[in-house]
C-alpha cells in the first residue's frame, strides 16, 4: 500500500495539551516533524475565518482492537481497521489474537507482522496469544515472539485453570512481558447467556452473563500476580467488584493495570433494544456498576479506556441479542460520546480525557504517541453531529450509539510526520 507523502501546514491558536495541560499555541508539521510553538494569532485548519476553534491532542492509543487478518478479513481489513482508527483520532492500536491462525508461534505471528507491514496507516503492535491456537490447553511459544508483541492475550477466552494462568504468569514475567486478561469463569456462565443477568434480561426472558463470571476470575488472577510478580493488564472490566479488587490490588503495590470501554462508561442494560449492535462482551450492565467504573476512572482505578473495536458482517450482526455475534465497534465514536457524555456534563476533565485515551496506554505498552514521534490529532469540539454507521470507514457498521448526537470531530490524524486522515468538506 502506498501511504501518503509528507505534507506541510501550520495551524494557529490552538488549544495544545502539552505535559497535561492546555496551552493557546501554533502547531506546524514541517518536513514530517511536528513543531509546537507560541500562538502568533490568525488562521486555523482552513481559510475560513469562520471556522471554529482547534483542539490538538497527542494521537490516541487504543490497546484493544480487533483488526480481523489474517483469517477474517470479510469482517474487517488491517488496512480498513487502521483507517477506521485514523478517522477517530487514533496513531496507535494493539490488535487481539482472535485470528486465523492464531499468533501463537514466529511462524504464525509473522504471517499477521507482513499484512500489517504492507497495509497499516498508523503504528500496529499485535499481542501473541497466551496459549496454543487460543485453546486454553498449552501455553504457546511465547518466548519466540516476545521481542514482537504488545504481550500475551487468550482475548475472547478467559483461562480457565489456575495452573495454566500460574504458568503463564512466571513465563511472561521471565520475558519481561505483560499478561493482558479477558476474565471470563465459563463455570458460571448460562448456556446461551448474551446479555447481563439484570432487569432487562429478567423483563424480557433472556440468559444473562453474570457479573461473577468476571469478577471471580479477577480476583483469582490478582492473587497469582500477587504470587509470581507477573505485569498484569485486565480487559474490559464492566463490573463494580471488578472495579474494587483492582483498587485493592494497585493499594498493595502490585503491578496492575486496567481499562474499560465506552459503552460501559455511558450506557447500562436498560438502554438496550433486542438487535445485535447492543450485543458485546462483556454485556452492558447496571446503572450501579456504571457508577462504579466512573468513580474508579476519576480516582484512577481505571487507568484507560479501549474500544474493544469489534467489527462483524451485517449478517452476523442481524440476528438480535440472542442469534448475533458478540462485539461492536467503537473507533470512530470513541472520543465523541467519552466528551459528549463524560466531559460536557462535567463528570471528568478534558484532561483526565486525553489522558486515558493517550497518555496511560502509551505508557503502559510503550506506544509512540505524542508530537516527538511526530503523531497528533486535531478536533472541533464545538462540531456537534449524529453518529451514522454508513458513514464509518470500518467495515464493522454495529455500534449502539448509532443515532445518538454527540460532539466532537476529528479533523486531521497524523502518525509518524504523515497525514493519516483529513476531514474533507471541513467548514
Amino acid at each position: 500500500m502506498t501511504k501518503k507523502a509528507a505534507e506541510n501546514f501550520k495551524l494557529s491558536d490552538c488549544a495544545v495539551f502539552d505535559n497535561g495541560i492546555f496551552k493557546t499555541a501554533d502547531v506546524e508539521l514541517q518536513n514530517g516533524t511536528v513543531i509546537i510553538s507560541d500562538a502568533t494569532g490568525g488562521g486555523a485548519l482552513t481559510s475560513d475565518k469562520k471556522s471554529k476553534p482547534l483542539f490538538v491532542f497527542p494521537g490516541f492509543a487504543d490497546v484493544h482492537v480487533h483488526l480481523r487478518e489474517p483469517g477474517f478479513s470479510y469482517k474487517e481489513t488491517v488496512k480498513s481497521g487502521t483507517a477506521s482508527a485514523a478517522r477517530g483520532g487514533y496513531v496507535s492500536v494493539c490488535p487481539m489474537p482472535n485470528l486465523n491462525p492464531a499468533p501463537d508461534s514466529a511462524e504464525t505471528l509473522g504471517q499477521q507482522l507482513s499484512i500489517i507491514e504492507k497495509d497499516a496507516l498508523i503504528h500496529v503492535l499485535p499481542y501473541g496469544t497466551i496459549t496454543a491456537s487460543r485453546q486454553g490447553q498449552a501455553l504457546s511459544d511465547m518466548e519466540s515472539m516476545a521481542d514482537r508483541v504488545a504481550g500475551f492475550s487468550d482475548d475472547g477466552s478467559g483461562i480457565q485453570t489456575e495452573e495454566l494462568m500460574r504458568k503463564a504468569m512466571l513465563k511472561a514475567k521471565a520475558l519481561g512481558k505483560i499478561i493482558v486478561a479477558h476474565c471470563e469463569d465459563m463455570s458460571l456462565i448460562s448456556k446461551g447467556g448474551c446479555i447481563h443477568d439484570g432487569e432487562y434480561a429478567r423483563k424480557n426472558g433472556f440468559i444473562g452473563i453474570s457479573s461473577e463470571s468476571e469478577w471471580k476470575q479477577v480476583e483469582r488472577d490478582l492473587k497469582l500476580v500477587k504470587e509470581t510478580g507477573c505485569s498484569y493488564h485486565v480487559c474490559h472490566i464492566s463490573t463494580k467488584e471488578s472495579v474494587e479488587l483492582i483498587r485493592r490490588a494497585k493499594a498493595e503495590g502490585l503491578d496492575v493495570t486496567c481499562e474499560t470501554g465506552p459503552h460501559y462508561l455511558t450506557m447500562t442494560d436498560m438502554d438496550l433494544k433486542d438487535e445485535g449492535r447492543f450485543k458485546m462482551n462483556p454485556p452492558l450492565r447496571s446503572e450501579e456498576d456504571k457508577r462504579a467504573l466512573i468513580e474508579g476512572l476519576i480516582d484512577g482505578t481505571v487507568d484507560m479506556i479501549a474500544t474493544d473495536h469489534a467489527p462483524h458482517s451485517a449478517e452476523e450482526k442481524s440476528k438480535g441479542l440472542a442469534g448475533s455475534a458478540m462485539g461492536v465497534v467503537g473507533l470512530e465514536t470513541a472520543f465523541a460520546v467519552l466528551y459528549t457524555d463524560l466531559v460536557r456534563t462535567g463528570i471528568i476533565t478534558l484532561e483526565k480525557l486525553v489522558e486515558v485515551m493517550s497518555i496511560a496506554p502509551a505508557n503502559r505498552f510503550s506506544l509512540p504517541v505524542g508530537y516527538e514521534n511526530g503523531s497528533m490529532c486535531v478536533f472541533e469540539l464545538d462540531t456537534e453531529y449524529t453518529v451514522e454507521p454508513k458513514d464509518f470507514v470500518s467495515m464493522g457498521k454495529a455500534t449502539p450509539f448509532e443515532g445518538k448526537r454527540v460532539y466532537g470531530a476529528c479533523m486531521m490524524t497524523v502518525y509518524n510526520g504523515k497525514v493519516v486522515y483529513k476531514k474533507e468538506n471541513q467548514k
